[in-house]
């Protein structure tokens, strides 16, 4: 690498910028707690890492009239890497009102086309699967029945008359090729099988596109084996036998509803972690919602965020990778750490949160684990 180069990246780039949104309910709880594990391993390692907070979701919406500020939206666009907590967006006024989804919004505006949600077993922690797994869920993010994000103007849904209400489904050749790619790309580092789920017996026209992007991609990857499976038989079959699975990907509404049973199979949505990536954006998220019954009690699980965030940094490592050709590897350590730290405190029954049969809160996890991370260090 040439010296010049090297003293202008550090020069520009010694640091990198993570927005974060705390977001409604347990959200500003579970941030919190997130950002102090990140800042633990930071302190460690000489990430370079910063943190500006906005405020978005309700508390936004009583202070500016929006639930996601166009100045928010341009810090995110500007940023190495976003934490976005859990919204209330159900309980959002409409759009017109100020009521944006802000979830939605960013990943139409970054072109946050995968949603990449990790299910596994974990050694001592219960789990409701009939076998032991680890999979990974590839998810297209942008397009599908989801009409809030499918459309370049007005919604997918639609009603003609009082009495009847319509939904378009989109899906598209970039979108399915880009998302299968994702899919085939995270195999190659796993155990090289892809499996495409769909509905094609029906959904012949949409899906057909789908699948015919699939096998034109699967037909490049000769060394990684690839098959289909129809998805209300895989909604079973991951009950009966998810280690059979190793990278599942699908199109949004499918990937949305199989994430959730597998992230529940595996021990809980809480232990969920999830990141929305693109070409030049990620954001972690939860894989769960802002439980706004639990904000202020010191009883919400961190978990999912905090091994979100931990995909984030695996993803902020890829980038540095491409860029200049090294591996990334303190981003790569501090995302391995919090994982594996997590992973020790889920096998004791003392030391899991009070969802889990454990007797911790939130502060007291969070200070375990930042503990159980430090000494790893």
């Amino acid at each position: 690498m040439r010296l010049d180069y090297l003293l202008y990246f550090r020069r520009h780039h010694l640091y990198m910028r993570l927005v974060v949104l705390p977001g409604d309910g347990i959200g500003p709880e579970i941030t919190a707690a997130t950002i102090d594990v990140l800042k633990s391993v930071d302190a460690s390692l000489s990430l370079g890492l910063t943190f500006d907070t906005h405020t978005i979701g309700l508390a936004s919406l009583e202070k500016d009239g929006t639930t996601l500020p166009t100045s928010v939206l341009d810090a995110c666009v500007a940023a190495d890497g976003i934490i976005l907590g859990p919204v209330s967006h159900a309980t959002y006024p409409p759009a017109e009102e100020g009521g944006i989804n802000p979830s939605a919004a960013i990943r139409v505006a970054l072109d946050l086309y995968a949603n990449i949600r990790p299910s596994r077993t974990r050694e001592g922690l219960p789990h409701y699967s009939r076998t032991p797994m680890d999979l990974v869920i590839v998810r297209e993010n942008t397009e599908g029945f989801y009409a809030d994000r499918s459309m370049f103007d007005g919604g997918g849904e639609f009603m003609p008359t009082p009495d009847v209400a319509l939904a378009v489904r989109k899906i598209t050749t970039k979108g399915s090729a880009r998302i299968v790619r994702a899919a085939f790309e995270l195999a190659r580092g796993r155990r090289k099988r892809v499996t495409a789920v769909h509905k094609q017996n029906v959904l012949r026209m949409s899906d057909g596109l789908f699948l015919g992007e699939a096998r034109k991609i699967a037909a490049e990857h000769a060394d990684i084996v690839y098959e289909e499976q129809l998805v209300d038989s895989m909604t079973a079959l991951l009950v009966r036998d998810p280690s059979r699975y190793d990278v599942v990907v699908t199109t949004n509404m499918f990937g949305d509803i199989l994430s959730d049973e597998a992230a529940e199979l595996s021990g809980g949505l809480g232990l969920g972690a999830s990141l929305n990536a693109g070409d030049r954006h990620a954001v972690a998220q939860a894989a769960h919602g802002s439980a706004p019954h639990l904000a202020g009690t010191d009883t919400a699980n961190p978990t999912s965020l905090i091994l979100s965030a931990a995909m984030l940094l695996e993803w902020l490592s890829r980038q540095e990778s491409a860029r200049l050709g090294t591996t990334g590897p303190a981003c790569t350590r501090a995302a391995r750490a919090i994982s594996d730290a997590v992973d020790v405190l889920l096998a004791r029954p003392e030391t899991r949160t009070i969802d889990l049969g454990g007797a911790l809160g939130t502060a007291a996890f969070t200070k375990s684990l930042i503990r159980h991370v430090s000494q790893s260090l």
